[in-house]
């Protein structure tokens, strides 16, 4: 069984201030995008393995995708007393780039926690799954949840976000990993734009009639932050901006950067050009696209 783990982008992150667990209080627009890994099941042998075709990603209990497994069985344990399968082999085939802010790790967790409920009867609940999901991390309920979303909270309140206009996009691995932990420790809250924006999305400004601004709305309140920490992904952000003549944001806590554009052609030519100037060095490009109805 090979099933798509998609990536997905922060079209707008607004970190609105700290929670009293230390953890930070945001509000964001995620998108899910046709851009992924591919994770192989074969339901055999004993117990959970993980591997993984990528060097920066480990293999066995440090991966996350092992640890969603593990949390699977343990709750199907609880519900029935019984074992949900002998074993189960799951191979990774990773194109998300680890560290890219992209939520590679989670959607991965997320992908083998709704495999293995469809694989045993669904004997979960989507939500169910995804207050499994949060517990192994904060983006791993978005990904269970489907489609496109309000995030609040730290990212696991989700509301669907309907009537997005279809973007393609470049994306851009700068060739460095940039770390959550780091990032938010050393965010500055007084330069965010918290206040700035209501939680009630109703009445957020980039709600236009029956759709989003896309446009008007893209921002990034981590992106000033990692750009400092990073000085990759900034060079390379302004690298793009200077030969796309528009605008490149960052996903996430990064390193990612993308850049959308209305037609998949524009998007190739896009692609094209910055592969024009960046052959042989360290970064990457993908084009992809998301559509939400």
């Amino acid at each position: 069984m090979r099933v798509f783990s998609p990536a997905k982008i922060n079209l707008f992150l607004h970190v609105l201030g700290e929670l009293p667990d230390g953890f930070h209080e945001l509000f964001s627009l995620m998108v899910p995008i046709d851009f992924g890994d591919d994770l192989e099941f074969s339901f055999k042998g004993k117990g959970i393995s993980v591997s993984c075709n990528h060097p920066g990603v480990p293999d066995g209990s440090p991966n996350l995708a092992h640890r969603a497994g593990i949390l699977f069985f343990d709750q199907y344990r609880n519900r029935t007393g019984q074992e949900p399968l002998a074993g189960v082999d799951i191979r990774i085939d990773k194109r998300i780039p680890p560290g890219g802010g992209l939520g590679g790790g989670s959607s991965n967790a997320a992908t083998v926690l709704m495999t293995l409920n469809k694989k045993c009867g669904n004997i979960f609940t989507r939500n169910e799954l995804m207050d499994m999901g949060f517990s192994l991390g904060a983006d791993v309920p978005f990904f269970i949840f489907g489609g496109a979303a309000f995030a609040r909270g730290r990212g696991e309140k989700l509301e669907k976000a309907e009537n997005l206009p279809k973007r393609h996009l470049v994306l851009c691995d700068p060739g460095v990993e940039a770390s959550t932990a780091k990032v938010f420790k050393n965010l500055d809250l007084c330069l965010t734009s918290k206040g700035k924006y209501t939680i009630n999305t109703g009445s957020n400004v980039l709600i236009r009639g029956n759709g989003i601004d896309l446009e008007q709305g893209l921002h990034n309140d981590l992106e000033e932050t990692a750009c400092r920490l990073y000085p990759e992904i900034k060079s390379a952000r302004e690298e793009m901006e200077m030969l796309l003549g528009q605008r490149v944001l960052m996903s996430g806590s990064g390193s990612s950067l993308f850049a959308l554009f209305s037609g998949p052609e524009q998007a190739e030519q896009g692609g094209e050009t910055l592969q024009r100037q960046w052959q042989g060095g360290s970064r990457k490009l993908f084009v992809s696209s998301f559509q939400i109805e």
